[in-house]
């Protein structure tokens, strides 16, 4: 039978079952089909400073990365992380051996994941969370505990009672993600110190990811994991190139740590790509050491179109959770009449020629997420003005 191997066992390994193919792709294939204006999938539509793409190009022309590179990420990449880390948060650490760099941090996440959890382990993510995490923790074998995230005066919020009940003698990892895709959260000093106390206290790993780190509103602060006491030895911080220097389609991300868990994530990581990058290594090692002018005009930036949209989701009838962080808005569905996330996002096209992603698919508990729905502000002024006219025809 077609699809079929002589023993009638399924071709998708079992751990993948429920896996299918991604919402992003059925939603930017209807983006495609019907001409709509695409907020679904997070990625921005300019790209970032010339400065950094001529550096891409001179690295090309010099020939520095058209060949393999060090398994570790080039020496200049990981000297300009660790500067980095140092110079934003006070986190020291040794270039040669407290580095790692990824393809993305989709890469290091699942490197992190593969390397440090075994079957029987158990997993713990705050729901709704960033897709892959879902996939990478089956890929390891191990069991995925979601916390649920949920909506409390204007904004997700995490339930500290929730997380201490729900570690277990099994639990052998806290998946942190903050600020936190796909609802804005950015998590506050006093929810963080209660997670480095907790993770101390039954001596947890902690892998955080930390993409949006640059992109915090109003009062917010981004405070890693890492700087709380006793966390440093724990942690595997994750960060990437893409999402603060709006080149997505390099694939450069990059992992912080111990020696030894870098070592393990490492061993991992040299069976999925070995490397990746070369080039854009060199040109991210320059766009890490910008002025912190260029850091503050890209979040400024992204602010405006974060109230641009925002505004425009309220007026059209949206219950809208303005995020302290990412560039995306998460929004209840339900003062429009509508419960079906997912039905809604199929049918906005058509009724308004915009996407969007329903938020269940962040979730286990899909009915948690069922009234949510995702949209993302990292666009041109224009595409999101336009977007917003035609969101209006949704108030009637």
């Amino acid at each position: 039978m077609a699809g079929m191997t002589s023993s009638s066992r399924p071709l998708l390994n079992r751990r993948l079952a429920e896996f299918g193919t991604t919402i992003f792709a059925e939603m930017s294939a209807l983006a495609l089909h019907t001409g709509s204006i695409n907020l679904g999938q997070g990625f921005p539509d300019t790209d970032g400073p010339e400065e950094v793409r001529e550096a891409a190009v001179r690295a090309l022309r010099d020939g520095r990365g058209n060949q393999y590179p060090p398994g570790p990420g080039v020496p200049e990449l990981r000297t300009a992380i660790a500067a980095h880390q140092q110079r934003r948060y006070g986190l020291s650490y040794d270039p040669d051996a407290e580095v790692l760099v990824t393809a993305g941090a989709t890469e290091a996440i699942a490197a992190a994941l593969l390397a440090l959890v075994e079957p029987g382990d158990e997993v713990i993510a705050f729901e709704p969370y960033y897709d892959s995490y879902a996939a990478c923790i089956a890929m390891a074998g191990g069991t995925r505990v979601p916390v649920t995230l949920r909506p409390h005066e204007g904004s997700f919020r995490l339930d500290l009672d929730e997380l201490r009940t729900a570690v277990t003698d099994r639990t052998r990892l806290l998946l942190i993600n903050t600020p936190h895709n796909p609802t804005g959260t950015v998590l506050t000093r006093e929810e963080l110190a209660a997670i480095a106390e907790l993770a101390v206290e039954r001596d947890l790993l902690v892998v955080t990811d930390e993409v949006y780190e640059h992109l915090v509103f109003d009062d917010a602060e981004h405070l890693p994991l890492a700087t709380f006491p006793g966390m440093r030895e724990r942690t595997v911080s994750i960060g990437s190139a893409g999402k603060t220097f709006s080149f997505t389609g390099w694939k450069v991300g990059w992992l912080t740590s111990t020696p030894a868990l870098v070592t393990a994530v490492r061993s991992a990581k040299q069976y999925l790509t070995y490397v990746a990058s070369g080039p854009f290594q060199y040109a991210v090692a320059e766009a890490l050491a910008l002025p912190d002018s260029y850091f503050a005009a890209f979040r400024d930036d992204m602010l405006v179109k974060r109230d641009l949209l925002a505004g425009g989701l309220a007026e059209a009838g949206f219950e809208v959770f303005r995020p302290a962080g990412t560039y995306f808005v998460t929004t209840d569905i339900r003062p429009l009449g509508e419960t079906d996330g997912f039905a809604f996002c199929r049918a906005l096209p058509e009724r308004a020629g915009v996407v969007a992603i329903p938020n269940a698919v962040f979730y286990d508990h899909r009915e948690a997420g069922a009234p949510f729905v995702r949209f993302a502000f990292c666009k041109r002024t224009e595409v999101l003005q336009e977007a917003v006219k035609r969101l209006k025809s949704l108030a009637g």
